[in-house]
């Protein structure tokens, strides 16, 4: 098993939902996060007065799949969250040792 961890840019969020429920991928954890990469923020204006933002909105995607789906997700979400721009985000890949079910105990690939 592997989880797949996506930071992408939130209008993003839901041409990517799509794309992962069009080739089968059934549960997924949604999380507002804040942060930056190579962009390093910019300088917005509010009342005549000029500030940091440094700290940019994103949403992080995760998921736990079994290792044939993986290759399928890391496409789908690459190719509906890209713009091409600097800030379309990341993709993290994990081994996922094991899975329980806590209403029943089922374990493995079957818990997913």
């Amino acid at each position: 098993m592997t989880k797949v961890e996506a930071i992408i840019q939130p209008a993003k969020l839901e041409a990517v939902k799509n794309a992962l429920h069009e080739i089968g991928v059934e549960g997924m954890t949604v999380l507002d996060a804040r942060g930056h990469g190579r962009q390093k923020g910019h300088t917005e204006s509010y009342r005549g007065r000029e500030y940091q933002v440094d700290l940019i909105p994103k949403v992080k995607l995760e998921m736990v799949l079994a290792d044939s789906m993986v290759d399928k997700v890391v496409q789908a979400i690459a190719n509906s969250a890209r713009t091409g721009k600097i800030g379309d985000g990341k993709i993290f890949l994990a081994r996922i040792d094991d899975a329980i079910r806590i209403r029943n105990d089922e374990r493995g690939e079957h818990a997913l």
